[in-house]
């Protein structure tokens, strides 16, 4: 069976993990905690991050950090992970789901101004596999209404919008290094802060509501509770892993380019007789490569290719299902129908994409795809 995804390892891990505990400090914020901070500082130009246990931690300190009250209304894409919501539904917030693009599974940018109303705090944009959203739109729209945004970039390390890194364009952001994600850590993530007045706090939250990180640099003699917050910090044994990864990041992303690549060129005569559609890539978004997809023309198409693909040895999936008609949010739901999300949620397959994926492996997936078409 070729797997869906098989976590890869750079080889530096083990060593780095060694070298953590031999310090004896194996417990949050230590040697390689700062090392990765300083790493994704640098390369992307965060004002401040702090690495978390996920990306859903990183979302939780998001919303405690907007001061997310009952009754704020937060905007999100339906066609999302259950985290996007869930970190601001703990705080009370009203979910308002967007619907997709007709193009693409984020959110249709222009019709946020309509669902906009005196009780919106924010706007999660979430930039599905690794793809932007149209940000200039989203960050107009915050300006003149006074709201938040916090970038939902679980799949976006190492993509930009218009040259810029996404999750540096909102005031905050959330990436994951969750085993399935281009970087990975097993379980992990990191809170990208880009407006200044939220770092002291988000230093507070981290440390589980104490002023702990200002007394081990020295700025305080002691320290003590003093907001709410959280251990939301991962040990050094998780920094030392995820260090391991991001030193061959360009490695990494040109091998998952390449499988990327070798995918939409051989699978586009598919699209040019309309048997499925291919993922489309704005003019002004990058792509890192995070998944490749295809969107099938209707559910018993998919249902019918991915019991193909198996028979043949393959493991591809589907996700998401649209969170407004959720088994938990359904009876909550008031807005309109939202007929994009809902038809990337019956008709979207991912294929296998990973480091180790070989020619070979590419090679047998594409011909048993075009097989089932033919």
């Amino acid at each position: 069976m070729i797997p869906f995804n098989k976590p890869y390892l750079t080889g530096s891990e083990i060593q780095y993990i060694k070298e953590a505990v031999s310090t004896g400090h194996i417990s949050g914020n230590g040697s390689f905690t700062k090392k990765c901070h300083r790493f994704l500082e640098e390369r992307y130009g965060f004002k401040k991050v702090l690495l978390t246990t996920s990306c859903t931690d990183a979302l939780e300190m998001a919303a405690l950090l907007l001061d997310i009250q009952p009754g704020d209304e937060v905007i999100i894409p339906s066609y999302t992970f259950v985290s996007t919501a869930l970190a601001f539904v703990r705080q009370g917030a009203v979910i308002v789901f967007a619907d997709s693009s007709k193009e693409h599974p984020n959110l249709d940018a222009a019709q946020i101004e309509s669902l906009i109303t005196p009780k919106t705090k924010a706007i999660v944009p979430v930039h599905y596999a690794g793809v932007a959203c149209d940000m200039d739109t989203i960050i107009q729209l915050a300006d003149k209404y006074h709201l938040f945004v916090v970038e939902d970039a679980a799949q976006a390390i190492e993509s930009s919008y218009k040259g810029k890194p996404l999750g540096t364009i909102g005031h905050l952001s959330a990436f994951s290094f969750h085993e399935t994600k281009n970087i990975q850590s097993g379980e992990g993530g990191f809170l990208g802060i880009n407006d200044e007045r939220f770092i002291k706090r988000a230093e507070i939250l981290w440390e589980k509501g104490t002023n702990r990180a200002e007394f081990f640099r020295g700025e305080i003699n002691k320290y003590g509770w003093v907001d709410t917050g959280s251990s939301f910090l991962p040990s050094e044994i998780v920094a030392a892993f995820l260090m391991a990864q991001l030193e061959q990041l360009e490695d990494i992303q040109q091998k998952r380019k390449n499988i990327w690549n070798g995918y939409y060129s051989r699978l586009s005569e598919l699209e040019r007789k309309g048997f499925c559609k291919l993922p489309m890539l704005p003019d002004y978004a990058s792509n890192n490569a995070h998944m490749f997809y295809l969107i099938c023309n209707h559910v018993e198409q998919r249902t019918r290719l991915l019991a193909h693909l198996k028979q043949d040895g393959i493991l591809a999936v589907f996700h998401y299902q649209s969170l407004h008609v959720s088994p938990y949010y359904n009876d909550k739901y008031r807005g309109l129908p939202l007929p994009n999300s809902d038809r990337f949620s019956d008709a979207l397959v991912r294929l296998p994409l990973f480091y180790e994926l070989t020619n070979d492996d590419l090679d047998t997936i594409v011909n048993s795809i075009i097989r089932f078409y033919k």
